[in-house]
């Protein structure tokens, strides 16, 4: 279904019972990363699983030069809408890469909605920003990349997209074992052009405008007040060159999580270990 927010219109999923769950996607991906485990969190929950703008067969509204349209803070006012459309006030948010990061910015910006928070690989945008060192930037090419100016990354994603989806998706130990053929295919059916462009803004914000916010919560000592679960790939970059823990305890008052034996793709990889993990903090 779609709701429109009366500046996009954002593409989601429902069905369950049971207190609200908010579920947000990464980058280059859609709400079907959550296809493994939203029918199991469905039994204990009412769950949506959304596309953010720009993403899958959500609105890609045009961006400025400031690249605000895709800033995680309007993306979180975009979640923040459609679930007051659906009738909940307050509901509970769990975010795998760039959703965990949209939902750091709906937590500080709404805290009186946000419930309970979990992120699922990342640690803060600012923090790894300026933490970055040779092994961060070689591992993550791709927010170098991204932040290129138009139409260059563009360009040269569009020449092949199946093939930089390969390459991006498939990097961690696992490759492309974690992803079913259906979701694959859903994932190359949603990276149009338009997408293509879109995400490229989403990255463009995150080493822009969305800084700039960063460090004004940070200057003002603004912190998510809610209880926050941080999960991480035992394999993957986050653990290599961050400390997810400390990384959040510096900007979150209520922090605990742990590594899980897998890569960057939680969900689609660990559906058992992320179901628990995420289904015991939200009910507990």
């Amino acid at each position: 279904m779609g709701l429109d927010t009366g500046e996009v219109t954002i593409n989601l999923v429902r069905g369950g019972k049971g207190p609200p769950l908010l579920l947000l996607h990464g980058y280059p991906q859609t709400h079907v990363i959550w296809h493994k485990i939203a029918p199991r969190l469905a039994e204990g929950f009412t769950v949506i699983a959304a596309d953010l703008r720009g993403y899958g067969d959500s609105s890609k509204p045009p961006t400025t030069p400031n690249h605000a349209p895709y800033s995680k803070r309007l993306m979180a006012e975009d979640m923040v809408e459609i679930m007051g459309q659906l009738g909940y006030t307050e509901f509970f948010v769990a975010g795998h890469d760039r959703g965990g990061r949209v939902a750091h910015r709906m937590a500080l910006d709404f805290p009186q909605g946000v419930r309970k928070l979990a992120v699922l690989d990342i640690s803060p945008t600012l923090k790894m920003y300026e933490g970055t060192d040779m092994a961060f930037a070689t591992a993550y090419y791709h927010w170098f990349f991204l932040i290129q100016p138009a139409p260059f990354p563009e360009t040269m994603i569009g020449a092949n997209p199946e093939v930089y989806l390969t390459k991006q998706m498939g990097l961690g130990g696992a490759g492309m074992a974690p992803f079913t053929k259906e979701a694959w295919a859903e994932y190359v059916r949603c990276f149009t052009p338009e997408m293509i462009h879109s995400s490229c803004e989403d990255y463009r914000a995150a080493a822009s405008i969305d800084l700039e916010r960063d460090r004004e919560s940070r200057l003002q000592g603004q912190k998510v007040q809610c209880p926050l679960l941080v999960l991480w790939g035992k394999n993957g970059v986050i653990e290599r060159c961050c400390k997810p823990l400390e990384d959040w305890g510096e900007v979150s008052v209520d922090v605990r999580g742990k590594a899980l034996p897998g890569g960057h793709y939680l969900a689609e990889e660990l559906p058992e270990e992320t179901y628990t993990e995420l289904r015991d903090f939200f009910a507990s």
